[in-house]
């Protein structure tokens, strides 16, 4: 029996909705594990939830992750924004951003998944972000559109904050839609939204935050106020002076380009936040995508990334370009199905409709439907599928023998026929499927052959235009 994709994009289990995801690598008792830290969209009308969970993966295999459980809960009967973690000493530190992020609580475990107690209120803000330098000095970055952005020095029971270090507007920020005030520091091309996030990078202090574009960024389809964005900017200092950096990751799926390079985004993008982090030699950014129809069920997503450091001294990281093996430019990584498989998920197993990073086109606006029932085999469909739509995944490894038969499965049974285009979405059919509307599973052969590492796109036409279906999960065969 086949068994389905696991640890792709996003890399927890489907059923599962943590954003805002803050990485970490600790070492527990001897192994090394990645945990990421998030808040918990569990409400389902509303963002977030009353609890936190932790998941970690063991450093040498980012496709596997644990479930620690629940590792805190609401004390002020409150929904818990995105928190921090980071280790001192043998302890853990949670900051909990009770009250929707406007209480700052600071709470402790021996164990990186805790249980979290015995919380301490502290005056932090909302979004809080947490340094612990290589000399045992511990910064706070916090704020948010409504509250800009600041940096300070904490004591050492990790909770007060050293009031003579306070650092305000390190950074310009963006306006705010419910706060329509201007300091005299609104940024509308770089400007901090929020989502602080200070790690340190090859000596650089490092700010990444979501940053909210209010200019047009043609190249990448944003025409409109936009923070899809996790971005950064680099220091010599914990208090800057920050110099300018770039995006690292966007959540817009995959950009198409015409000839005179005017993106299309192909995803609904939506607020994002997350961080970088190094795993065995590898950088990697963490971050969330969308799912449904609004911003209630956000899911875990990872990219690798490069890290350069110019001979100026200018810190680079993204998809980075290089000139005679020198970094000259960055920009965001693309956002893929894979995730964590760098290789492309393996072809020859079940690939849920949900991993897809590329919904374009059609008469409707296609999107993934979130699903909650815990099991492994669990699918996410894509729903809202009308003819034209082409659903796509990057990347698939098909490995060194070709494919020889391609199988969909429809949520439920329609009449349309599906085209599977290789390496683009207008590019070559390599199977034609026809569906009868009786069934809802169908297998087409592959013409021309097919190896190695390609993107696949999913193609649904229908006579009747007006016709909404439902993509469950696909597998190819040798």
């Amino acid at each position: 029996m086949k068994e389905f994709i696991k640890g792709a994009n996003p890399y927890m289990p489907l059923w599962e909705h943590v954003p805002d995801g803050e990485p970490r690598v600790f070492e527990y008792n001897g192994e090394k594990r990645v945990y990421v830290y998030g808040s918990h969209d569990i409400e389902k009308d509303k963002y977030c939830g009353r609890n936190y969970v932790v998941w970690s993966a063991p450093v040498d295999d980012l496709t596997d992750w644990k479930y620690h459980g629940v590792s805190y809960e609401t004390h002020y009967d409150s929904i818990l924004y995105a928190p921090d973690v980071v280790q001192k000493g043998d302890t853990f530190y949670l900051y909990a951003a009770e009250r929707c992020g406007s209480l700052i609580v600071v709470a402790s475990s021996k164990t990186p998944w805790g249980p979290f107690t015995d919380p301490v209120e502290t005056k932090l803000g909302f979004d809080p972000g947490i340094l612990v330098d290589d000399d045992g000095k511990v910064y706070a970055y916090w704020g948010g559109c409504a509250a800009p952005c600041y940096i300070a020095e904490l004591e050492d029971d990790m909770a007060t904050i050293k009031e003579e270090t306070i650092v305000s507007n390190p950074m310009g920020h963006s306006t705010c839609p419910w706060n329509p005030v201007d300091d005299g520091h609104i940024s509308l091309a770089d400007g901090f939204f929020e989502a602080s996030s200070p790690r340190k990078v090859m000596g650089k202090y490092v700010y990444i935050f979501s940053k909210r574009y209010e200019v047009p960024v043609p190249e990448l389809g944003v025409f409109e106020p936009c923070n899809g964005f996790l971005s950064y900017r680099a220091a010599d200092s914990p208090f800057g002076p920050f110099r300018d950096g770039g995006d690292i990751s966007f959540n817009g799926g995959e950009i198409l380009h015409d000839s005179e390079g005017t993106g299309t985004m192909t995803y609904r993008w939506g607020n994002n936040h997350g961080s970088i982090m190094e795993i065995e030699g590898q950088w990697y950014v963490f971050y969330h995508r969308q799912t449904g129809q609004n911003e209630y069920s956000r899911q875990a997503m990872m990219e690798p990334v490069d890290v350069a450091l110019g001979k100026d001294g200018r810190l680079y990281i993204g998809d980075v370009k290089y000139l005679a093996g020198e970094p000259v430019s960055s920009k965001p990584v693309e956002m893929t199905s894979q995730g964590p498989h760098i290789n492309g998920l393996d072809a020859y197993k079940w690939i849920s409709a949900g991993y897809a990073c590329h919904l374009y086109g059609g008469g409707k606006t296609a999107y993934i439907e979130p699903v909650y029932e815990e099991r492994d085999d669990i699918s996410m469909p894509v729903s809202d599928i009308t003819s034209g739509t082409t659903v796509g995944f990057r990347y698939l490894q098909f490995g060194c023998v070709s494919a020889k038969t391609v199988t969909v499965v429809l949520a439920k049974p329609a009449k349309v026929t599906v085209k599977v285009h290789l390496d683009s979405h207008k590019g070559r059919v390599i199977s034609t499927i026809g569906f009868d509307g009786a069934k809802t599973e169908e297998t087409g052969k592959i013409a021309g052959g097919v190896i190695g590492k390609h993107a696949v796109y999913f193609e649904f036409l229908t006579e009747d235009k007006e016709m909404a279906l439902s993509f469950d999960r696909f597998t190819f065969d040798r």
